[in-house]
């Protein structure tokens, strides 16, 4: 289970610009996957966020749940005394037996090997403390502040506070610094590049602007930088690390800049995209069930 912060100042999709300012209203509500909705498709964020329209579970969002909940108990088990002690053909068997038995073997398969390889790795460099990780699946809450004229692409009314919050799958350590690490289930392919750093710069995003105190609540030390980021794709057995990019938080930044000024607008605009729209789940209630209006 995910460990919880101790903010409880209240906020909300259901926001409205106009009456921001109020403090007996809530403020806007910003997560890690209500901002990349909005980022893939305007009218679904409405659709599922604000008019909260209900949307079947597909496959693949059951999928990542069961797969996240295996990881998560993976390196909750992980013995590192007992490990040690074992070959590499035991390692890989010892890693395979903590994930469950379900649909999903023949990825818990590949993810043994790979976390078999990595602990070989860290024991053959004397970095075994960095093998586990420091965070398992930490949620996490901050207030963003973002100013009128910070995004000159969407101009706003006034300056605003927003509510952020994401969960990180996985957060290590390594040379004092901060490297999460997301999951993902599907399969890789190159384009997804941008879309990872923007989910990884939002985390970063979050943990810069989180409160000290919550934090320390999760044995964190904010004097540590997050250095790098990190996403593995079992599905494609690949694994990307890279230095943070200070041009994918400027793009969160924008986007949440864009997302403010739908709200202004009250304006939230459909993406027409044959491949996005065919598999959306209100395809039949939105405009781009049109064919005709596909890119």
């Amino acid at each position: 289970m995910a460990r919880k912060s101790s903010n409880t100042n209240e906020y909300t999709y259901q926001w409205n610009a106009d009456t921001y300012g109020d403090d007996n209203l809530p403020i806007l509500k910003i997560t890690k996957s209500s901002f990349g909705s909005f980022q893939w498709c305007p009218k679904k964020y409405e659709f599922n966020y604000i008019d909260r329209k209900p949307q079947d579970t597909s496959e693949a969002m059951y999928k990542g749940t069961i797969v996240h909940n295996a990881r998560e108990a993976f390196f909750d088990d992980f013995d590192i005394k007992k490990a040690e002690d074992l070959s590499q053909e035991e390692l890989v068997n010892y890693c395979y037996s903590l994930y469950p038995i379900d649909d999903y073997t023949d990825m818990y398969e590949t993810m043994a090997i790979f976390e078999a390889n990595r602990f070989i790795d860290a024991k053959k460099e004397d970095s075994l403390e960095e093998f586990l990780p420091v965070g398992n699946e930490i949620l996490l809450n901050a207030k963003f502040t973002i100013r009128k004229n910070d995004v000159a692409k969407f101009p706003l009314k006034r300056d605003y506070v927003v509510h952020l919050q994401g969960i990180v799958d996985r957060l290590f350590m390594e040379n004092n610094a901060y490297i999460p690490m997301e999951l993902k289930t599907g399969l890789w392919k190159d384009y997804k590049k941008t879309m990872m750093r923007k989910e990884m710069a939002f985390y970063k995003l979050l943990y810069d602007n989180a409160d000290v105190s919550t934090l320390e609540g999760f044995g964190l030390d904010n004097n540590n930088p997050m250095s790098h980021w990190a996403w593995y794709y079992p599905a494609s057995n690949y694994m990307y690390v890279e230095p943070v990019k200070k041009s994918s938080t400027t793009a969160v930044i924008s986007g949440i800049a864009e997302l403010i000024k739908a709200y202004e607008n009250g304006v939230f605009p459909t993406k027409y995209f044959a491949r996005t729209c065919a598999s959306c789940s209100y395809f039949g209630i939105c405009e781009g069930a049109d064919e005709a209006s596909w890119l």
